[in-house]
């Protein structure tokens, strides 16, 4: 299990970057979080906004320990100061909460110093309105970099069985105990491999190439999109998923 604060979460989250406010995907956000999910990944740019309004009217009040994280600053012209706290007051109105468990800068921009944007965030984790700070798309200097101003609780890269060049930055936060987030973790499908494990583990190839990421690092947690309350179950399964050492080393 990882920890955030005193929050325990399930190792598999749920990416919403499709997620619109119907009544349908409102009502797949609930039952996402009954079905023992408890960290939900949005963004303020998803859907334009959408994505945050569904799961404010969803989980408003937030469940006691289900985090619900956010991000801003995708855009160069969004990251500066006056853009940034727009967002995060947009962010707090959209998802119907005083405090956002997570806020990560959504990406780090050369024209704007990383300083400068994460100044925004202490401020906001100062005033109890971030709980906690998060990176995306950040290398390990980078990390490094924002970890001299902040705690940084997670970092959310783009990283899978496919898309590798992330792994000094894996290897990085597993050694200083941050909780690594791999967006689109299952883009790209795998290796020929992967079918043969999933068969003799009963499982479908995505769950094996989930379980992959898991044993990859003690503090991988992976956020797979979804609108199918079925395949979030499914996605679930795969933490009770047990690769062999050498099954492990076949998908490397």
């Amino acid at each position: 299990m990882l920890h955030l604060g005193a929050r325990t979460l399930t190792r598999i989250g749920l990416g919403t970057n499709r997620l619109t406010n119907t009544p349908e995907h409102i009502e797949f956000v609930r039952e996402a979080a009954s079905a023992g999910l408890n960290m939900i990944d949005t963004a303020h740019t998803y859907t334009n906004g959408e994505s945050e309004e569904t799961i404010g009217r969803a989980l408003s009040p937030t469940p006691e320990g289900c985090v619900v994280a956010t991000k801003g600053g995708y855009g160069v012209a969004e990251a500066g100061p006056e853009m940034l706290r727009a967002q995060i007051e947009e962010s707090l109105r959209r998802l119907r909460s005083e405090r956002i468990a997570l806020y990560y800068l959504h990406r780090l921009h050369s024209g704007v110093p990383l300083e400068q944007s994460l100044a925004v965030l202490v401020d906001y984790r100062d005033a109890g309105k971030i709980e906690h700070v998060g990176v995306s798309e950040a290398s390990v200097e980078q990390v490094e970099r924002a970890r001299g101003m902040v705690p940084i609780a997670a970092v959310q890269n783009h990283y899978s069985l496919t898309e590798r060049k992330h792994e000094e930055v894996v290897d990085y936060c597993a050694a200083a105990g941050i909780i690594f987030v791999p967006f689109f973790p299952l883009r790209g499908g795998g290796p020929t491999e992967l079918g043969e494990i999933a068969a003799r583990h009963g499982a479908t190839p995505a769950q094996i190439a989930l379980a992959w990421l898991l044993r990859r690092s003690p503090t991988m947690l992976p956020i797979p999109g979804t609108l199918s309350l079925a395949h979030l179950r499914e996605n679930l399964g795969a933490c009770e998923i047990e690769l062999t050492g050498s099954e492990f080393q076949a998908l490397m």
